[in-house]
């Protein structure tokens, strides 16, 4: 069964790179959201097994930990996994302590721990 991804404030060779990795290990469709009104808005009509959160949103580099907390803290949308995406472990860190999963790095799409660490959302 296709899982649904929603992939948050990724610039576009980022996203790119990720729907790339994702679809080549996973059977997943996946939607984009540039900014926090825009995300708001797909998590409360639609469901999502994953959404994975660029640590500054591209669009206006506004903080992608602040918006797992909104997430989090809001009884409008949907219930999701979070994800951030970062490869610095503090950032992971404070989205996990945020309610996030602990998400991987744009650096982290070859190591087979990623996949691991996705499949059991994804798989």
């Amino acid at each position: 069964m296709t899982k649904r991804v929603l992939s948050v404030g990724q610039c576009v060779p980022d996203t790119n790179s990720l729907v790339r990795f994702l679809t080549s290990h996973f059977d997943v469709d996946v939607e984009e959201s540039d900014v926090e009104v825009d995300t708001m808005e797909k998590l409360k009509d639609h469901s999502y097994d994953l959404v994975i959160i660029n640590r500054k949103l591209d669009a206006d580099y506004s903080d992608g930990i602040q918006l797992i907390q909104k997430i989090k803290h809001s009884s409008e949308v949907k219930p999701c996994k979070l994800m951030l995406v970062s490869n610095f472990p503090e950032y992971q860190d404070e989205a996990v302590q945020a309610g996030a999963e602990y998400g991987f790095g744009k650096n982290d799409y070859r190591k087979p721990e990623t996949v691991s660490r996705l499949n059991s959302h994804l798989g």
